[in-house]
């Protein structure tokens, strides 16, 4: 057979690659769920990922046969399915990261009686792996899965900050949306609070992504020296003065490394400027 035909070397490499297209639009639209509304319909889906209408419905129906999305009879929109909900269940027992830093959350929630959570780094954005909440009934919660830039808020910032230089520019290349009054989205006093985070070791916020809600938090390390997620010690932002933040960030700092130790970190802080 000539190069190039169906069964030939070329046609071979060219079936690898509209495969590839394929799993990569398929890994797309499931993405797509984790930010925005729960429920979304084929023409939006179609806009924010550039792809035609008629591919994004062939996409879904795969999608749905399997039980990965799920599609409102009436308003036609869809949202997750109880597949994916089953996947991410079983991301999440599995979790290396959640499971060694599942102790050190509740623990660190005991002493603070203020709710602590676990943030991951995920393609250039954050996402909350797990929570342990206050005893208080005044307290904050958060949403597990859904991403969150990480220039605004503190379990952000304290990743961000310990990024690789080029990483973190182009991040805040990318843009600085206010999500609420206080968020910095001013890049010089950006820069100047990431580093202050990288000389004390922790990022603190108060109300910058969510109104009324503060936080205390510090990096995780990986085994390469890399912030790969962050824990933090969130709540009321009347809660949180100069006095409780003195209280939290050497505690938010302990329960990070020992967090990090569990992945293999060798406690060797990245240089960054």
């Amino acid at each position: 057979m000539s190069e190039g035909s169906p069964g030939g070397t070329g046609g071979r490499v060219e079936s690898l690659r509209s495969g590839t297209e394929t799993a990569a639009r398929v890994a797309d639209v499931l993405l797509l769920f984790t930010r925005g509304p729960a429920a979304v319909g084929v023409s939006e889906i179609a806009r924010q990922l550039g792809l035609s209408k008629a591919v994004v419905h062939r996409i879904l129906q795969s999608l749905a046969s399997r039980g990965f999305v799920q599609v409102d009879p009436v308003t036609r929109a869809y949202r997750l399915g109880p597949a994916a909900v089953a996947v991410g269940v079983r991301a999440l027992r599995d979790h290396d990261l959640r499971r060694a830093a599942r102790d050190v959350l509740r623990r660190l929630r005991d002493v603070t009686r203020e709710t602590t959570t676990l943030s991951e780094l995920v393609q250039g954005s954050r996402v909350y792996l797990d929570q342990y909440e206050s005893p208080q009934e005044i307290k904050m919660t958060v949403e597990l899965g859904r991403p969150h830039p990480l220039y605004a808020g503190a379990s952000g910032r304290a990743i961000l900050a310990f990024l690789p230089h080029d990483t973190a520019e182009d991040l805040i290349a990318a843009g600085l949306d206010a999500l609420t009054a206080e968020t910095v989205v001013d890049a010089g006093e950006l820069r100047a609070l990431l580093g202050r985070v990288r000389a004390e070791g922790v990022a603190v916020s108060r109300g910058e992504r969510e109104h009324g809600a503060a936080s205390v938090a510090a990096p995780i390390f990986g085994i390469d020296g890399e912030a790969v997620g962050s824990v933090s010690v969130c709540g009321p932002v009347w809660r949180f003065d100069g006095d409780a933040v003195a209280r939290y960030a050497p505690l938010a700092r302990t329960a990070a490394d020992e967090i990090a130790r569990a992945l293999g970190w060798d406690g060797v802080r990245p240089d960054r400027p």
